[in-house]
């Protein structure tokens, strides 16, 4: 990243308060552990239109405090990713991990974070991913452009996450 605009550090409250929200709830058609694995690989999310690259820039094993670097599609922000919630349970099948934008390459952004929940369902698994964002300008005009622009990009997301996972085997 060039240019770096320093965003605000977040806790999980925020996905339940934060100005701008969206929230994708799905069933997946493999293990719990698969859809873990594959979220949380190196270069993940390879599949989604609206992401150029993730790329893990701790080494493994990860965990809290792990950093990540994310290039959005083409014209949006990159940022540097800080992972401060990272619990894994193979026992129960239940996975989830949080983090938030410490940077962006572009201004506009005060707090951004992402949480990613997996556990187990009759067939597969279930897959909760939140995102919120605070926008560093509470402009009217500025704040009722960005939700559905941003509810655009994560059904996006969405469809391509439902494509990727039905092309999977169900187990690692």
């Amino acid at each position: 990243m060039a240019r770096s605009y320093p965003l605000e550090s977040i806790d999980l409250d925020f996905f339940d308060n934060a100005p701008v929200t969206y929230r994708i709830d799905v069933h997946l058609p493999v293990s719990p552990r698969r859809a873990w694995v594959e979220l949380t690989r190196q270069h993940t999310l390879d599949w989604c239109r609206a992401i150029k690259s993730i790329e893990f820039v701790s080494p493994p094993p990860y965990g809290v405090g792990t950093k990540r670097k994310a290039a959005l599609g083409p014209g949006f922000a990159g940022l540097n990713e800080h992972f401060f919630v990272w619990d894994e349970n193979a026992d129960t099948g239940e996975y989830r991990n949080a983090f938030y934008a410490e940077n962006a390459s572009t201004p506009g952004l005060k707090r951004f974070g992402e949480l990613t929940e997996i556990s187990p369902a009759e067939v597969g698994c279930r897959l909760v991913w939140s995102f919120a964002l605070e926008l560093s300008t509470s402009a009217k005009a500025v704040t009722a452009f960005s939700g559905p622009t941003a509810a655009t990009v994560f059904k996006t997301v969405e469809t391509d996450t439902i494509r990727h996972f039905s092309t999977l085997s169900p187990q690692v």
